[in-house]
């Protein structure tokens, strides 16, 4: 059942004090302890009285060995437990590793002389142990007075240390509340420093302040005078753009027309070769009616001519497809031009020439939609070329197939060429006399532009003249606030001069407690001295009680060599003794009456 309890305790943290007294424990039980002393750290109080542990011999050393691995326990009571020399020899050495015990009761037990003596050389090692009981043990009285000294010696030294502690921690105390007080005053001190020099540079960021301020005010003056000055410059640079454009305008209006005369010379003598081309086939046609044969001949002359007409007309048309792509590409060309020019007019001026840029943009629609009238108009007479080439190719298949019916067809084929010639003709010199129209509508709005922007220039050096005289007044105004910043820099200098003089006083102050602290820690050094002296003698009489101590041992040796001599003589004198009895008792008449017998 204690083993079990014990086992139990082996893991609690709550139990302080323990209560065994009279329980007969043997060795399971003196075991299950060890291990209890081994494991547990809450138990501070053992009471183990009327157990008979010292009887058990490996039980009791298996406690002695728990009880020297642990550091929690502080009394222990082992009383009549019949405990011999050989368990006060177990528990000296668990007595000599323990460092927490302070309370051992051994009373009436067996422990002896040699026990006595190993509880006394234990106490050498062990400086915790404070009450050791020993009474109804058989132990010489100068053993007891030795035991009692040793414990003396370890309660005075406890106390010694424990004042010499308290003071420590006193002196401690007061250094640290004197360091607060002077960090205190210290960062006060600061405080005041950091709220003046707080206070100098909000003066300081407030007059900067101003100072950018008006700086800023003045570079934005500056920066609106740059840009009317660029914007005078954007100006003159469209105005000569829009010259320079007028210009190229003229120039594409006299090519053109060169174009459009070159084109009517040549559908001109294009008429006239096709007109003496009907007369020279009609001839040949009245003439070669005679003969069919002759007419058959005829008619393949024709064909053949007339395959060569459609190839050089195939080529014209070719011709006139490649100038048409020309052209669109060349316009094409000048209209991307012409807008990016519109684009980089329209960035610079965004702000200012809102107006100019919508009347732009109408002339780039006026002539992007001549441009595709003109293409259109192209790309009809093309289709209408192309269609008439189809009908011509038709008419052949159809001359091959019959001949007569070939000349009529023909004849109408060229009345309709001749017509549709003219209709574009016609069409194409109306096409060209909207587009001179509107070219020089778009000359005439060049030039009110050109008014516009120049009306544009005088107003903006207007501005330009006003916003030169604000600046003249800002400048005068720089000037009286600099003339403040001045005044106010004295202010602070005289300031400044006030505060270095309280510092001043302030150092000297903080010097004056300086030395203060410094006579402090004179004193503190001197006490410190004073516990050194102390401890110094305090260990000189340790050391003289030592060696009274290992004197009084020596002469216990000496003692102890001599009762062992004495035992031996002793010994020796009870062995003549009884071999001198034991001859008598064979020689005496006794013994020979009772053989006789």
């Amino acid at each position: 059942g204690v083993k079990l309890l014990l086992h139990g305790l082996c893991s609690n943290t709550t139990v302080k004090s323990l209560d065994l007294k009279g329980n007969n424990l043997r060795t399971m039980g003196a075991e299950a302890l060890g291990k209890l002393l081994r494991q547990n750290k809450s138990i501070r109080s053992l009471i183990l009285e009327w157990n008979s542990l010292g009887v058990w011999e490996e039980g009791f050393s298996f406690f002695c060995q728990g009880l020297g691995a642990n550091n929690f326990l502080q009394r222990l009571d082992l009383r009549n437990n019949q405990i011999n020399h050989h368990g006060a020899g177990e528990l000296a050495m668990a007595l000599k590793r323990n460092a927490s015990l302070q309370e051992l009761d051994l009373r009436w037990n067996n422990i002896g002389l040699l026990g006595g003596r190993a509880l006394l050389n234990c106490l050498h090692s062990n400086k915790t142990l404070k009450r050791l009981e020993l009474a109804g043990n058989n132990v010489p009285s100068d053993i007891l007075k030795a035991v009692e000294q040793a414990l003396d010696h370890n309660q005075d030294r406890q106390t010694i240390l424990s004042e010499t502690q308290n003071r420590a921690c006193m002196l401690s105390k007061e250094i640290l509340n004197l360091k607060d007080e002077k960090t205190k005053q210290f960062l006060d001190l600061m405080d005041t420093i950091d709220k003046q020099r707080e206070e100098i540079a909000r003066s300081g960021r407030i007059s900067a302040g101003r100072v950018s301020q008006l700086q800023e005010a003045l570079k934005e003056q500056h920066s609106i005078m740059n840009s009317v000055k660029a914007k005078l410059q954007m100006t003159e640079a469209a105005l000569a753009l829009s010259e320079q454009k007028v210009h190229n305008l003229g120039e594409l209006l006299s090519a053109m027309k060169q174009e459009q005369a070159n084109m009517v010379e040549h559908h001109f003598a294009e008429l006239q070769q096709q007109k003496q081309e009907g007369a020279d086939r009609e001839g040949k046609l009245f003439r070669d009616l005679s003969a069919c044969s002759e007419k058959n001949l005829l008619l393949r002359n024709q064909v053949d001519e007339l395959e060569k007409k459609c190839k050089v007309q195939q080529d014209q048309l070719f011709q006139l497809k490649q100038d048409l792509t020309n052209t669109t590409a060349e316009l094409k060309l000048r209209a991307v031009q012409a807008e990016e020019r519109l684009e980089m007019e329209k960035r610079r001026l965004k702000q200012s020439l809102e107006d100019m840029e919508s009347l732009r943009l109408k002339e780039v629609d006026h002539m992007t939609q001549h441009m595709e009238a003109s293409e259109r108009s192209l790309q009809d007479r093309v289709q209408r070329l192309e269609a008439i080439r189809i009908a011509l190719e038709e008419e052949l298949v159809q001359v091959k197939a019959a001949a007569l019916t070939e000349r009529g067809h023909a004849e109408e084929e060229l009345i309709k060429v001749r017509n549709q010639a003219r209709l574009d003709e016609q069409q194409r010199l109306e096409h060209l006399q909207e587009k001179l129209r509107l070219m020089t509508e778009s000359r005439d709005e060049a030039q009110n532009c050109c008014l516009k922007q120049k009306q544009m220039v005088s107003e903006a050096q207007a501005k330009a003249s006003q916003l030169s005289l604000h600046a003249d007044g800002l400048r005068r105004r720089i000037e009286e606030l600099q003339q403040d910043l001045n005044s106010k820099e004295q202010e602070k200098v005289t300031e400044v001069n006030k505060v270095k003089v309280e510092l001043q006083e302030q150092i000297g102050h903080l010097q004056a407690e300086r030395t203060a602290q410094e006579g402090l820690r004179e004193k503190i050094a001197a006490l410190e001295r004073q516990l050194k002296v102390l401890s110094s003698n305090h260990r000189e009489a340790l050391l003289d009680k030592e060696g009274e101590i290992s004197v009084l041992l020596e002469k216990l040796r000496m003692k102890e060599a001599d009762i062992s001599r004495m035992r031996e003589e002793e010994a020796q004198r009870a062995n003549l003794l009884q071999n001198a009895i034991m001859a008598y008792l064979q020689g005496s008449p006794l013994r020979t009456h009772s053989s006789r017998k």
